[in-house]
């Protein structure tokens, strides 16, 4: 097995500990500390997906506006 093979699967492994970890302690939190959290990941990920979206459909805009005449290349 290759060094890539055993980091990824090491990375997974630490992801999946930490994931695992984290949804332990907020099952043990306070109802009112567990409903912040959770409505400020909630909040972050749309944000994040939002703009991600937002982001790609812009990039597709802008190369369908550069793409059209062959972006400029020349050949001789």
């Amino acid at each position: 097995m290759s060094i890539r093979g055993i980091r990824r699967k090491a990375r997974r492994a630490a992801v999946m500990m930490v994931v695992g970890g984290s949804l332990f302690q907020v099952g043990s939190c306070d109802p009112t500390v567990r409903t912040t959290l959770l409505t400020g990941l909630q909040v972050t990920t749309e944000a994040l997906f939002d703009t991600l979206v937002a982001t790609f459909f812009t990039s597709l805009a802008n190369d369908n506006d550069i793409g059209g005449g062959g972006g400029g290349l020349t050949t001789t």
